[in-house]
């Protein structure tokens, strides 16, 4: 049986199961959510953004369409690979540990969106990833960390689930476990059993506040959802970060 990895994102997020599993997420969502940031925040055409840890680039793509530089980047070799066959002159994208800094000063916004945060063992590494970041931005840019609301989260979680998809029954067990959200994926495909788990750390508002001043990161705002309402702790679905640099 393949056991989890000590950094289980480094096999998962390349496993071909990864994407089964998550084959049906919602894209009109995301592209209306990426709309309404845009709106928000306004780059204007020569700006360059920074999509950090962009998976298979589908959002990187959509924000290119709409006219801007776009560089995706991710530390899955696999899904840069795919994601390299849209490349242009204004799309890019780059395997990269978000630990460590990529293009000092270059990038007008960056954006962390979906959940994309959290998933180290060690808490000081969630620092060590901020301010990797925090370097890339331009003095006076502007990073947007998207992050579920963890306490709403933790109160509705599904313990089992069975979800069928191409043929495969994923058996999924969701929990909290030293101050992680776990969830253990177990399924068999072609008479081999899997085991994958996803871990990401329940952090709350307090925390990233935290983060925000060892990054020496300004926060401007938050919201609580994808159409940018203001973040209710109680309510809110999203915990959605602008912060400037």
């Amino acid at each position: 049986m393949a056991q989890p990895e000590q950094e289980w994102f480094s096999t998962w997020f390349d496993s071909p199961y990864y994407h089964i599993l998550y084959n049906n997420r919602d894209e009109q969502e995301a592209e209306q959510f990426m709309d309404k940031l845009l709106a928000h925040l306004h780059p204007k055409p020569h700006e360059k953004i920074l999509d950090l840890a962009c998976g298979k680039g589908r959002h990187s793509v959509y924000l290119n369409q709409k006219g801007y530089d776009v560089t995706g980047i991710d530390l899955s070799a696999q899904s840069i690979d795919y994601a390299k066959q849209f490349e242009n002159s204004r799309l890019h994208f780059a395997v990269h540990d978000m630990r460590e800094v990529y293009e000092p000063e270059s990038f007008d916004f960056i954006l962390n969106l979906f959940t994309s945060f959290g998933y180290f063992e060690n808490e000081t590494e969630n620092v060590v990833a901020l301010c990797a970041v925090a370097k890339s931005l331009k003095h006076g840019g502007k990073l947007v960390i998207d992050f579920m609301n963890t306490d709403l989260t933790i109160a509705n979680l599904v313990a089992e689930e069975k979800k069928e998809v191409d043929g495969i029954e994923f058996h999924i067990h969701r929990g909290v476990e030293n101050g992680f959200i776990v969830k253990t994926i177990r399924f068999s495909d072609n008479g081999e059993d899997y085991c994958f788990e996803e871990r990401v750390r329940a952090l709350r508002e307090e925390d990233f506040l935290e983060y925000f001043s060892m990054a020496q990161l300004r926060l401007a705002e938050v919201f609580g959802d994808y159409d940018l309402q203001p973040f209710d702790p109680a309510k809110s679905e999203r915990m959605i970060f602008v912060l400037k640099k």
